[in-house]
């Protein structure tokens, strides 16, 4: 099974959103849908988030399995306006899928890690001096629907 394999499928999951300058933090509800796309080398994900039952951030994200093994790009668009100039280059170490998305508003780290076939967990850290330091942004638990 790839990590894509272990992604798709339906999530739902608390989160916990850090205060940050581009909103107040709190808890959140996260749905997660993806589904294995051109062979199984690209998983397309639709990304929803509710606080105090309003979505308050929608994504939709384009994975890619690059031709190295290990190798990956992430393609993030997202209801804030976020549209990649140039994919995210991604990195799977045997326990964690690690992306860093650039732009004029800084760095985005994505890390996603697998916790068994029905769990996985995803970290959001922004980095405003290109990497030196990283602020996290919010942390997620997903279960797969109907596990």
């Amino acid at each position: 099974m790839t990590m894509f394999d272990a992604l798709a499928g339906e999530w739902t999951g608390d989160e916990e959103i850090a205060t940050t300058r581009w909103g107040q933090g709190g808890p959140a509800r996260g749905s997660v849908r993806a589904g294995l796309e051109l062979g199984g080398r690209t998983l397309v994900q639709d990304y929803r988030q509710e606080r105090d039952g309003k979505a308050v951030l929608q994504a939709h994200a384009v994975f890619v399995a690059g031709p190295e093994h290990d190798q990956y790009a992430l393609y993030w668009f997202d209801s804030y306006g976020f549209v990649p100039a140039n994919p995210a280059p991604g990195l799977w170490d045997g326990q964690r899928l690690t992306f860093v998305r650039s732009s004029s508003r800084g760095q985005t780290r994505h890390v996603y890690a697998l916790e068994g076939g029905d769990v996985f967990t995803l970290r959001l850290e922004s980095s405003f001096d290109g990497g030196v330091s990283w602020e996290r942004v919010m942390d997620g638990r997903y279960r797969r629907l109907g596990a």
